[in-house]
């Protein structure tokens, strides 16, 4: 039997994933779920916290709990489950030489879809990296990537040779939680052929997520495109 706090975790998961709670909908309060469940108010805490760590809902002081919105990511292209990409590409090539090839490193505001993504306002700013990821000096991903600022200060450019996730848990002392993520195939530009060091049109694994911290906070829209040889996605999704 299965503890009450994971049962109401997976009915609001559940809510969520077949559409009966939507983007930006409020659940009911702690009182209302311990009416509805007659459970206690630590018991509904502890799913509220379960979900919040995975990235499906978040806290607004002073005014509820709210499904989290991500539109930018079709419903039907939902990934979740547990894979190496969430520790990192450096992690994903430990044992390998792994390197970066920087090509833009700089704080913009982002554009308006991709701040509705991040939560926040369209005048705030957000970091911008283009970089290239190789693992024994061969390219396999270039990445674009938007970070908030205010979420994550101090970040370098010295810091995007390594691994910026690392950077996160420990320099800021953040806890990743969990992605939001679309998988598709694209074709590869000219410029990103260049930087791939691979044919123009040749086939490209494109990853576009939303990671999310512990809080519920999103900390990151990315768009990532794995040249399709040189790349392997490994999922482990939990029944």
């Amino acid at each position: 039997m299965i503890p009450k706090y994971e049962a109401i975790a997976a009915d609001i998961r559940r809510s969520i994933e077949d559409g009966a709670l939507k983007p930006g909908d409020k659940l009911p309060t702690v009182v209302e779920f311990c009416e509805l469940y007659s459970v206690s108010k630590i018991t509904v805490k502890r799913a509220i916290e379960q979900i919040t760590e995975e990235g499906l809902i978040t806290s607004r002081r002073g005014s509820g709990t709210y499904v989290k919105d991500t539109a930018g990511l079709p419903g039907q292209a939902f990934f979740q489950g547990k894979n190496d990409r969430a520790q990192g590409f450096s992690y994903e090539h430990r044992g390998e030489k792994v390197t970066s090839v920087v090509y833009d490193f700089s704080i913009v505001n982002p554009p308006a879809d991709i701040a509705a993504q991040l939560g926040i306002a369209e005048d705030d700013f957000a970091y911008h990296i283009v970089r290239v990821r190789q693992a024994d000096e061969k390219p396999i991903v270039i990445e674009y990537t938007y970070m908030p600022l205010e979420l994550i200060p101090g970040l370098k450019k010295k810091d995007l040779y390594g691994s910026v996730y690392h950077f996160i848990r420990e320099q800021c002392g953040l806890k990743i939680s969990s992605f939001h993520r679309t998988i598709r195939a694209v074709a590869a530009t000219e410029e990103e052929a260049k930087r791939l060091d691979t044919k123009l049109g040749s086939p490209l694994l494109e990853l576009t997520q939303i990671g999310f911290l512990d809080s519920g906070a999103a900390f990151e829209y990315s768009v990532s495109r794995n040249v399709g040889d040189r790349f392997e996605l490994h999922n482990v999704t939990l029944a």
